[in-house]
């Protein structure tokens, strides 16, 4: 091997272990810089039923909480991020960005962190004007991905329309017009 080939090697292996999702007893992330895309409806194969926005328990930053499912009648953007994750946290201006230009549609920055109180430290200092939330109890099965970023949206019906894992630039003309009202 070339001092190129174990350069790459050692940056591979530091973004792959980079976003893992340790802190919830998760797989490691694949290399941050590619996304996995699946566009949907997405269905499970044997009865071709689309995968649905999740009935799971959500604390906001004032302590309130939702039900996810609640959402359904809007898009909704659901963000699976933590302070600690660099390409999470590179990723958030392009949903902000993009949030401006939809406001018809419900985003949910949900937080991964080991507490809730390094989230809202993190949106206050860098000024995060989307909703940050903290899972009230255990991550629904359909965000329990192998690490983050992830991302999940919705439309109006709740039915799961795109997953991606990895960082995205999300504010970009073909976002716009899937979350346009």
């Amino acid at each position: 091997m070339n001092i190129k080939s174990i350069t790459f090697l050692g940056i591979t292996a530091i973004l792959f272990a980079a976003c893992s999702n340790t802190s919830r007893d998760k797989n490691p992330d694949t290399d941050s810089s590619l996304t996995t895309t699946v566009n949907a409806p997405a269905a499970n194969v044997a009865d071709k039923t689309p995968q649905m926005l999740p009935s799971f328990q959500l604390t906001s930053v004032d302590g309130k909480t939702i039900n996810l499912a609640d959402l359904k009648g809007k898009k909704v953007f659901v963000n699976l991020w933590a302070t600690w994750c660099p390409p999470c946290r590179a990723e958030i201006p392009s949903i902000e960005r993009l949030s401006k230009k939809t406001p018809n549609v419900t985003y949910v920055m949900l937080s991964l962190d080991q507490s809730f109180a390094l989230a809202k430290a993190y949106a206050k200092a860098n000024k995060i004007n989307l909703p940050v939330y903290y899972p009230a109890g255990n991550l629904p099965d359909m965000f329990n991905t192998e690490g983050i970023p992830a991302t999940f949206i919705f439309n109006e019906m709740g039915e799961l329309i795109k997953a991606n894992m990895g960082a995205e630039d999300y504010n970009t003309p073909a976002y716009l017009q899937m979350l346009g009202s």
